[in-house]
């Protein structure tokens, strides 16, 4: 059986749509709070804490609410096609209430979007597996998350080209190109797959390969062994504090650019960008060392990366070129973590319990996604713009220690059909 890799693609428009409204969201929302409304670094941080807050109660509603529902058009993409629809109207609204500094249609209209995003947030992630045979989701799910890296290479390209250097730019038409890129993914995506007819078909392949394998002898009732369970909460313990120590520096390095290194426009925009795409490029090399020397070492390896890159970052004081090379390591140490984390996660659960396992690895992560921007926000503003990189250095030097405390979830490596699937994640 092989993977339909235009059908993955086209499904993986959903999350490219997704990852570039949230690489907009946190950069450009931070600036508008901070520049035009003037409001401080803690609130800020509260305000961008808000989507995580919502998607841990609305994602598990929404994902759940479209299992439940048939249409003519399935149970995914009416969902999708709501919460574009939705989204795209209320975020060009926020460009014209940064311009008219008119702080209640900007509050309103964020909120608006944050829930419209979490209607189709689960569904467009659920639609991978509705429509890919179980044993071949693993390398879906690695086109998908490599398609949500060009998404977020889409816009961190466009704030550096569209956004004017000037105190108060306008950023209509960075909000107009997303806008543009969301509605075009979901038009192809509806015009190319159709749920219903692919959903029956994968279902019936499921059927006969779970038949085949006897799958039903894999889901055992027995507790989980005590040691593993420990392994576990030190690996979710490990997944917050680098989660705490990453976002940090995500939603706070386009105020940190402006203020300190004094960059204007979206200059900011070009180290991220590096970032994001030597974890692109990182992503096979990673997978072929993970499987040579466990997925245990080679997050430790990207930890330790990932510490230096932090540490790094701190000692340039004003900007240097140079700092795009910093973060290119950032990148990599990223992607070393985020290709092994979940499958570890996973690799400690039973078959019956991966959908359950899943939702203790976001819990984790959005967690640490509602703490981190609170704490730093907190720091920025009142003690010194400088803590960003110690305080990401110091969260991450600590999931370190956790994750040396970590001693199952690193199976034998399962020799491969193919390169790509070298870094394939878990469902």
């Amino acid at each position: 059986m092989k993977l339909n890799y235009k059908r993955t693609f086209f499904i993986g428009l959903a999350f490219l749509s997704i990852s570039s409204f949230w690489q907009l969201y946190d950069n450009i929302i931070p600036l508008i709070l901070h520049n035009t409304f003037g409001i401080g670094e803690t609130m800020t941080g509260t305000i961008m804490a808000l989507d995580n807050i919502l998607a841990l109660f609305l994602l598990p509603f929404f994902g759940t609410l479209s299992d439940k529902i048939n249409t003519p058009f399935g149970k995914r993409t009416p969902f999708i096609i709501i919460g574009t629809t939705i989204a795209v109207i209320c975020m060009m609204l926020i460009p014209v209430a940064n311009n008219s500094q008119n702080f209640m249609l900007f509050f309103i209209s964020l909120g608006v979007v944050l829930i419209s995003m979490s209607i189709y947030r689960s569904p467009a992630v659920a639609l991978m597996p509705d429509l890919t045979p179980k044993v071949l989701r693993s390398k879906a799910n690695s086109i998908i998350n490599l398609m949500g890296a060009v998404g977020a290479i889409f816009t961190l390209l466009m704030i550096s080209i569209l956004i004017p250097k000037e105190a108060s730019p306008n950023y209509t038409s960075i909000f107009l190109a997303v806008a543009i890129l969301m509605v075009f993914s979901v038009i192809i995506l509806v015009i190319t797959i159709r749920e219903n007819r692919l959903s029956k078909e994968v279902a019936m392949i499921d059927s006969y390969e779970d038949e085949e394998l006897n799958l039903g002898s894999l889901n055992s009732s027995t507790a989980m062994d005590k040691d593993i369970k420990r392994s576990l909460g030190f690996l979710l313990a490990s997944i917050f504090l680098w989660f705490t120590a990453y976002n940090a520096v995500t939603t706070a390095f386009s105020r940190y650019a402006t203020i300190v290194w004094g960059l204007q426009g979206g200059g900011f925009a070009n180290a991220l960008m590096v970032a994001t795409g030597a974890a692109i490029l990182s992503y096979i090399p990673i997978g072929i060392v993970s499987s040579s020397i466990g997925r245990k070492k080679t997050i430790i390896g990207g930890i330790l990366l990932m510490s230096a890159s932090y540490f790094c970052g701190f000692l340039f004081k004003t900007y240097s070129p140079l700092i795009n090379l910093v973060f290119a390591f950032t990148g990599i140490g990223w992607a070393a973590i985020s290709v092994n984390s979940y499958p570890m996660v996973v690799e400690m659960s039973r078959n019956s319990d991966i959908g359950k396992y899943t939702g203790l690895y976001y819990t984790f992560s959005m967690s640490a996604q509602i703490f981190t921007p609170i704490l730093s926000g907190f720091l920025l503003e009142n003690v010194s713009y400088k803590t960003l990189f110690p305080y990401s250095f110091i969260f991450s030097l600590l999931s370190l220690c956790t994750m040396l405390m970590v001693h199952h979830g690193d199976s034998k490596p399962v020799k491969k059909g193919s390169t790509l699937e070298h870094f394939d994640l878990e469902d």
